[in-house]
C-alpha cells in the first residue's frame, strides 16, 4: 500500500497579515455593499424589462422582420437583380457585341488580306531569295578573296588585337599590382591591424573601467534598494493586493446575503401592506358586492328585458308588468335576508 500523502498545510500568517485584514475587510464591506445592492437591484430590473418590455419587442421585431422586412427584401434582391440582368445584357449589346463583330468580321479579315498576305508574298518571293543570293555572295567572296589571305590576315589581327593587351596584362597590370600588394597594401594592414588590436586593448580597458563604475554606481544601489526597500514594499503590497481580493470576495458573498435579505423584507412588506389588503378587499368586499349587483340587478333587469322583448313580439301589457312587478319584489325579499333570488 502507498503511504498517504500529508496534507498541505496554509503557510503561517504573520502579524502584517492579520493587522491588514480586518480593516481592508471592514473598508471593503462598506464599500461592496452598496455596490451589490445596486447590482442586485438592475439586474432585477432588468430581468423585469426583459420579461415585459424586451421580450415581447423582440417577438414582435422577429414577426415584423419574418412577415414584412424578409418579403420586402427579397422582392428588393430580385427585383436588384433582375435590373443588374438586365443593364448587363444591355452593356453586353451596347459595348461588348458591337466592337466584338467589328474585331472579328472587320479588323481581322482587312489586316489578313491586306497585311498579312502581302507581308507573306513579300516574304516569299522577294526576302527568301534575296537573302539566299547574299549568303551565296558572301559566301562566294570569302571563297575566292578572304580565304587565300586567311593565315596573314589572322596574323595581322593578332597582332593589332591581342599582342599589345597580353603584353599590357603580363608586363604591366601584373607588376603593378604585385608591387602594390606587396609594397603598399602589406604594409597597410600590419599597421591597420596594429591599431586594431591597441583599439582592442582600450576598449577592454575602457569596458572593465566601465563595468566597475557602473558595478559601483548602479549595481550595488540597485540591489541595496531592491534587496532593503522594493522587496519589502512588494510583499508589503502583495499581503494587501491578496487581502483586498479575499475581502472584496468575502463583502460579495455577504453583500449577497444582505441583498437577499433586503429583497425578501420588502418582499414580506409588499405582501403584507399591499398584497394581504388588496386580496381580502377583492374577496370580502369586491366579490360579493359583484355577486349582489350581478344576481340583484343584472340578471333580473336581464330576464326582464328578455320577457318584455318578447311580450312585445305579442300585444299583452298586463303581462309585462306581472314580470317587472314580480321580479322587484323577488330582489327586495333577496335584500332584506330571505333567501337567493329563484330565475
Amino acid at each position: 500500500m502507498y503511504p498517504e500523502k500529508a496534507e498541505r498545510r496554509p503557510d503561517p500568517e504573520g502579524c502584517l497579515t492579520a493587522a491588514i485584514r480586518i480593516p481592508v475587510r471592514i473598508v471593503v464591506l462598506i464599500v461592496v455593499v452598496p455596490v451589490r445592492l445596486v447590482w442586485d437591484a438592475l439586474a432585477l430590473c432588468g430581468g423585469f424589462l426583459g420579461r415585459v418590455l424586451l421580450r415581447p419587442l423582440g417577438r414582435a421585431f422577429d414577426w415584423f422582420h419574418e412577415h414584412v422586412l424578409a418579403p420586402v427584401g427579397r422582392g428588393i434582391a430580385r427585383m436588384a437583380e433582375a435590373v443588374a440582368t438586365a443593364t448587363w445584357w444591355l452593356c453586353k449589346a451596347v459595348l461588348y457585341w458591337p466592337w466584338l463583330g467589328l474585331w472579328r468580321y472587320v479588323v481581322v479579315p482587312l489586316a489578313v488580306h491586306l497585311i498579312g498576305a502581302p507581308a507573306a508574298w513579300l516574304h516569299r518571293t522577294v526576302l527568301t531569295p534575296l537573302g539566299r543570293g547574299l549568303a551565296r555572295a558572301a559566301a562566294w567572296l570569302y571563297a575566292r578573296l578572304l580565304a587565300p589571305l586567311g593565315r596573314g590576315t589572322r596574323l595581322a589581327l593578332w597582332a593589332v588585337l591581342v599582342w599589345p593587351w597580353t603584353a599590357l596584362w603580363r608586363y604591366v597590370a601584373v607588376p603593378l599590382a604585385s608591387g602594390t600588394y606587396r609594397y603598399l597594401l602589406t604594409p597597410l594592414g600590419h599597421a591597420l591591424t596594429w591599431l586594431g588590436r591597441g583599439l582592442v586593448r582600450l576598449g577592454k580597458g575602457l569596458a572593465t573601467g566601465l563595468m566597475w563604475l557602473g558595478k559601483v554606481l548602479v549595481v550595488i544601489p540597485a540591489v541595496f534598494l531592491h534587496r532593503w526597500v522594493l522587496a519589502p514594499v512588494g510583499r508589503v503590497l502583495a499581503v494587501v493586493g491578496r487581502e483586498i481580493g479575499d475581502a472584496l470576495a468575502v463583502a460579495w458573498r455577504v453583500a449577497g446575503y444582505l441583498s437577499l435579505a433586503v429583497g425578501r423584507a420588502l418582499k414580506w412588506l409588499a405582501r403584507n401592506l399591499l398584497g394581504r389588503p388588496l386580496r381580502w378587499f377583492y374577496r370580502d368586499v369586491c366579490t360579493p358586492v359583484g355577486h349582489v349587483v350581478r344576481d340583484a340587478l343584472w340578471r333580473p333587469a336581464k330576464k326582464a328585458a328578455v320577457e318584455t322583448g318578447r311580450a312585445s313580439a305579442r300585444p299583452s301589457p298586463r303581462h309585462g308588468r306581472r314580470c317587472a312587478g314580480r321580479a322587484a319584489t323577488r330582489g327586495t325579499h333577496w335584500l332584506a335576508g330571505s333567501g337567493s333570488p329563484s330565475l
